[in-house]
C-alpha cells in the first residue's frame, strides 16, 4: 500500500473533479452531472487547478532543500512560488492573495513584508499536504515547515494553524490512524499548540496592528481552528443527511473551513474514496480545494490502489506525481 502516492494522486484527482464544479451551485452541478455529481475525470490529460500546481511547488521545494530549516527552506519556497506565479500554465483562476504575495517575493521583499497579513484563505493549506508525507519527519519540524509555507503568502494566524493541522492530519493517516479518529486528534493538537509561536520559523510576523504578544497572536488561529473542528465532531455524530457538505462545515474559501469540509467528506465516506471525492466536488463552495484536501486525506488512508488506475494514467502532471511518489516511498 503506497499511502504517499495515494495522497499525492488523491489531491490531484479531487482537484480535477472539483475544477468542473467550482463556482456552481449544487442545483447547477446536478443539472450538469446528475444527482450524484461528477464521478469521472474529464479529458486526457484531466486538468487540475492552481491547488495541485502549488502543492507540487511545495513538494519540489522540500525535495530540493539541503536541510529543513527556515533559512534553507525559505529561498526554495520563494523560488518555486515565483516560478508558479510567472508560469504560462498559471491560468487556472489563481487566488489573488497568492498572486499579490508572490509579486512581492519576486521583487525580493522579505517574506514578512510580501505576505498578505490579514488573509486566512485556503491557499495556505490546500498546498500543504506534501509536508505530511515526508517519512519520519519530526512533528516540531512539520509544524515549522507547514506554518512557514503558509505564512509566506497568508499571514493570518488561522492560516498558520490550519496549515499545520492539515499536514498533521495527512501524517496521522499515512501512519495508520483511522479517518474517524482524526478530528479528535486534531482538536487535541489545537489544545497542545495553542500558545506556541514558532519564532525560529516565523520571525516578526506576529508584530502588527493590535499585536500584544506572540502567544496571543497564534492563539487566535488555534482557537478558530478548534471551533470549526468542534463543530465538525458534532456534525459527524449525527446521521449523514446527504446534502451539500458546505452546509455542514463551511464553504471552504478560508483555511479552517477547507480543512473541516475536506475532512468531513473523507470521514463520511471512509470506505469509498471515490465517493468521497464526488461528495466533495458536489459542493456549493470552493469545490476544488475541498475535494483536493478530501482526496489527499482519503489517499493517505487507503493508498494508491484506492483510485482507478486509468485516472493515474490521465491526470495532468502525472510525471511529477509519479516522481515525487517514488522519491518518498
Amino acid at each position: 500500500m503506497n499511502r504517499i502516492a495515494g495522497s499525492l494522486y488523491g489531491l490531484a484527482f479531487g482537484d480535477a473533479l472539483g475544477r468542473e464544479t467550482e463556482f456552481l451551485t449544487v442545483a447547477e452541478i446536478e443539472e450538469q452531472f446528475g444527482p450524484s455529481g461528477p464521478d469521472d475525470l474529464t479529458g486526457d490529460p484531466a486538468m487540475v487547478t492552481d491547488d495541485t500546481q502549488m502543492a507540487l511547488a511545495v513538494a519540489w521545494a522540500l525535495h530540493d532543500v539541503p536541510a529543513l530549516t527556515a533559512e534553507a527552506l525559505e529561498p526554495r519556497l520563494r523560488e518555486r512560488f515565483v516560478a508558479w506565479a510567472h508560469s504560462p500554465e498559471n491560468d487556472r483562476a489563481p487566488g489573488m492573495t497568492c498572486l499579490r504575495a508572490c509579486g512581492g517575493l519576486a521583487e525580493g521583499q522579505p517574506w514578512v513584508e510580501a505576505t498578505i497579513a490579514g488573509s486566512k484563505g485556503c491557499g495556505a493549506n490546500m498546498r500543504v499536504t506534501p509536508v505530511g508525507l515526508i517519512p519520519g519527519l519530526d512533528l516540531d519540524v512539520l509544524a515549522g515547515v507547514s506554518q512557514l509555507q503558509a505564512a509566506m503568502t497568508h499571514g493570518h494566524p488561522t492560516a498558520l494553524a490550519a496549515s499545520e493541522l492539515t499536514a498533521c492530519a495527512t501524517r496521522l493517516l499515512v501512519d495508520g490512524l483511522a479517518l474517524a479518529d482524526v478530528p479528535a486528534a486534531l482538536l487535541a493538537r489545537c489544545a497542545e499548540r495553542r500558545t506556541v509561536y514558532l519564532a525560529d520559523w516565523l520571525g516578526s510576523l506576529w508584530e502588527g496592528p493590535g499585536a500584544t504578544t506572540p502567544a496571543d497572536f497564534i492563539a487566535r488561529g488555534w482557537d478558530e481552528c478548534a471551533a470549526v473542528l468542534e463543530h465538525l465532531v458534532a456534525v459527524l455524530a449525527r446521521p449523514d443527511d446527504g446534502r451539500d457538505a458546505s452546509l455542514a462545515t463551511g464553504e471552504g474559501w478560508i483555511a479552517e473551513e477547507a480543512l473541516a469540509t475536506g475532512l468531513y467528506c473523507a470521514v463520511r465516506h471512509a470506505d469509498d474514496p471515490v465517493r468521497c471525492l464526488v461528495r466533495a466536488a458536489r459542493t456549493s463552495g470552493d469545490s476544488d480545494s475541498i475535494a483536493a484536501l478530501a482526496g489527499a486525506f482519503a489517499g493517505a488512508a487507503h493508498g494508491l490502489e484506492a483510485w482507478p488506475q486509468e485516472w493515474v494514467a490521465r491526470i495532468e502532471y502525472g510525471d511529477q506525481l509519479a516522481a515525487l511518489s517514488a522519491e518518498r516511498a
